[in-house]
């Protein structure tokens, strides 16, 4: 056992949460220019513009550590050390990555919004494949910085979708299918046995999340409630990556 995930990634939470602060404060993300408005909450005249979909994204700093946590403490088994420290500081900056839009409502935080849901999906995919395909990290590498830059490519297009809104949230949903078809290869293929429990826990978290998502946008929604459909699906997003991590961490190889 060792610490160091939790090492790392508490020095990755701080850091980036720090920095965040400091943007924020600074102006140094740029002008409001309506970013993130579409999400319901109404924009305060403060120094965070939209507090329930800016302070919602602790849940993910929180389920980074946690996983950093777990494996710190837990003996080496389904996911390596490096990988589970991977894993917990890409969740960790999902949390100032989407609080940078909601906070200042700034072109750039949108960016870093976007851009760290890419890092998220695919490093699943990048994942899933490396598994599938028992290669090393070499195959792993390409396949995360092409999903990044395919998230980041189709986030370009900037006509509105209907339901998902974006073409950056297609990428990302289509990373997140990929990964799922992958998994379930791998599952049938045997080998590797896995806990079903969190996958299903990861999955009906992001399912939920996505009803709430969309909900928030229509009749669920009440711009100057502190509670937010938005920031719900930020809370059960971050659970979604916890049991994630949970399911890598429970794979064991089985004659």
């Amino acid at each position: 056992m060792s610490r160091r995930p939790l090492v790392i990634t508490s020095l990755v939470a701080v850091l980036s949460c720090t920095l965040m602060g400091l943007a924020i404060a600074y102006g140094w993300l740029g002008e409001d220019v309506g970013r993130g408005a579409n999400f319901c909450e109404a924009a305060r005249d403060s120094f965070v513009r939209q507090p329930a979909n800016t302070f919602s994204n602790a849940g993910f700093v929180i389920a980074g550590l946690l996983i950093a946590w777990h494996s710190s403490r837990r003996a080496p088994s389904g996911v390596s050390v490096g990988m589970a420290t991977a894993i917990a500081c890409l969740v960790v900056l999902l949390g100032p990555g989407s609080a940078a839009m909601h906070a200042t409502q700034s072109e750039f935080g949108g960016t870093l919004d976007m851009t760290s849901m890419y890092l998220v999906s695919a490093f699943a995919a990048a994942y899933a494949t490396m598994r599938w395909r028992r290669t090393g990290l070499g195959v792993f590498a390409v396949m995360f910085l092409a999903g990044v830059a395919f998230g980041e490519v189709a986030g370009l297009w900037k006509a509105e979708i209907p339901v998902v809104m974006y073409a950056g949230n297609v990428a990302f949903a289509l990373m997140l299918l990929y990964a799922i078809a992958v998994e379930i290869r791998i599952r049938r293929r045997g080998g590797a046995r896995a806990n079903l429990a969190f996958a299903i826990a990861s999955l009906a978290s992001i399912i939920t999340a996505f009803v709430i998502w969309n909900a928030s946008k229509t009749w669920l929604c009440d711009p100057h409630s502190l509670i937010q459909g938005h920031a719900i699906w930020h809370v059960l997003g971050a659970v979604s990556a916890y049991f994630l991590y949970r399911y890598y961490a429970s794979e064991k190889q089985v004659s």
